[in-house]
């Protein structure tokens, strides 16, 4: 049987290895630039939405409370005027990034460790590095990359940006199979 505790250097490699790449698509390549646009009257937008000192959160506009609220005249009368909007405001001030950069290598740990655990109740000491590569890689694939699908259903991301994430969640999922297949233990 294969343990967690074996496991350990592919679990920590594979989530370096996935930070680093994560930094590579979204610092070097291109392809995430278009991802968000800018409002037209930026300077009015800020002026405007600055003057009701909104605190750090998500926030969605018009809101109706509850499911039963969906269905009151006046929401849906502020759903039909529009603008229709879902918010997220950050802190105001200089971008930190080290909270983020922790909280996603924090991520790429548990989706490791998830990976490792399906891993060591279904393969074997030994096995091949394709098996290997098949299954941490189909389970890498759907953390990363499938639960992206959503963006475009419920929160109005657009496809092309969520396809973007999804790539990336391919090519994470594809690092991370290949460290556990070359790291698998023998």
């Amino acid at each position: 049987m294969v343990t967690l505790g074996s496991l350990w250097l592919p679990i920590v490699l594979s989530a370096v290895v996935v930070f680093f790449a994560s930094w590579l698509m979204h610092m070097v390549l291109p392809h995430h630039r278009s991802d968000w646009s800018q409002i037209s009257n930026e300077e009015g937008f800020r002026e405007s939405v600055g003057k009701l000192k909104i605190p750090p959160g998500q926030y969605m506009t018009p809101h109706c409370g509850s499911p039963k609220g969906m269905s009151d005249p006046e929401f849906v009368k502020k759903m039909e005027e529009g603008p229709v909007t879902m918010m997220v405001v950050w802190p105001s001030g200089p971008m930190r990034m080290g909270k983020h950069l922790v909280q996603s290598f924090v991520v790429n740990l548990v989706i490791a460790f998830m990976a490792a655990y399906v891993a060591s109740f279904t393969l074997q000491i030994g096995t091949h590095y394709m098996q290997v590569f098949r299954l941490v890689g189909t389970v890498t694939i759907l953390a990363y990359g499938g639960a992206q699908l959503w963006d475009p259903v419920w929160r109005g991301y657009s496809w092309s940006s969520t396809l973007k994430g999804i790539f990336d969640g391919v090519v994470y999922g594809l690092l991370t199979a290949g460290v556990f297949g070359w790291l698998w233990p023998q």
